[in-house]
């Protein structure tokens, strides 16, 4: 999720609490299900679909719609410098830690995996866009979820691009979710599109569904070492707020 690109934030920062989220009075319109057959999620690092829309995933899995995951990196850039694990081993571990979680989400469907170099989605961002337009078909009731165009990161912002871009051509539908949104913006923040957030609410079997996913990926929630290279991209707090028992698209 943090990767070798340079956010717009300070990610090591602690950023906006989940108290303060929790403690928010805001009543989001619910994401009505019943009107997708097809769900196509495209994740910039394997962890962010989990992180943003692991609990919409398992709800449309057991509504009976079908869920794919396009995985446009596979998270080499996550620790660079770490003494302990080497690009190569991430991006043959990452994909892993996915597709664990996803089995704990119930999704069965192969992953897609576009194999783009972490940290460098924005300069390939045309080509991303062709790749996916030859994925985001499927017509009425197909859905394209991708990370949302603000969020802060650039391979988030520049993969919404991508998706929004290949989905007019294919005439799918498209939302958005956060993911460092949580991190960096608070309640009522000017730059964050309330007025078209959808909110999805995660009963206690789907919440502990996303939690136990979340715990697949070992190599970000915790520190591989002392040193400072292998800090837990995840830590708690980073964790917590996307842990709420309701998930955010914007629409």
């Amino acid at each position: 999720m943090v990767d070798d690109t340079t956010p717009t934030f300070d990610a090591s920062e602690l950023g906006t609490p989940e108290s303060t989220w929790a403690a928010w009075d805001h009543t989001y319109t619910p994401l009505d299900l019943s009107r997708c057959r097809e769900l196509i999620v495209v994740a910039p690092h394997p962890d962010d679909e989990v992180l943003g829309v692991g609990g919409l995933m398992s709800a449309a899995v057991a509504a009976g719609i079908e869920v794919t995951l396009v995985a446009v990196t596979d998270g080499g850039g996550s620790h660079a410098g770490s003494p302990t694990i080497s690009a190569e081993q991430l991006i043959a571990e990452r994909p892993e830690e996915s597709r664990r979680a996803l089995a704990v989400l119930g999704v069965e469907t192969e992953p897609v995996r576009l194999g783009f170099d972490d940290g460098d989605v924005e300069s390939r961002e045309a080509d991303l866009a062709h790749a996916l337009t030859q994925l985001l078909t499927g017509g009425p009731g197909t859905w394209c979820l991708t990370t949302w165009r603000g969020d802060g990161h650039p391979d988030h912002e520049a993969t919404a691009r991508a998706c929004l871009t290949a989905a007019a051509r294919t005439g799918i539908a498209v939302l958005e979710y956060p993911v460092w949104m949580w991190h960096w913006a608070h309640p009522n923040h000017p730059d964050v599109p309330w007025g078209r957030a959808f909110g999805i609410d995660l009963d206690a079997d789907v919440l502990a569904a996303k939690r136990a996913a979340v715990r697949e990926f070992a190599t970000q929630i915790a520190p591989l070492s002392d040193h400072p290279a292998d800090r837990a991209v995840l830590p708690p707090h980073v964790v917590d707020r996307l842990l709420r028992p309701v998930e955010v698209v914007f629409a």
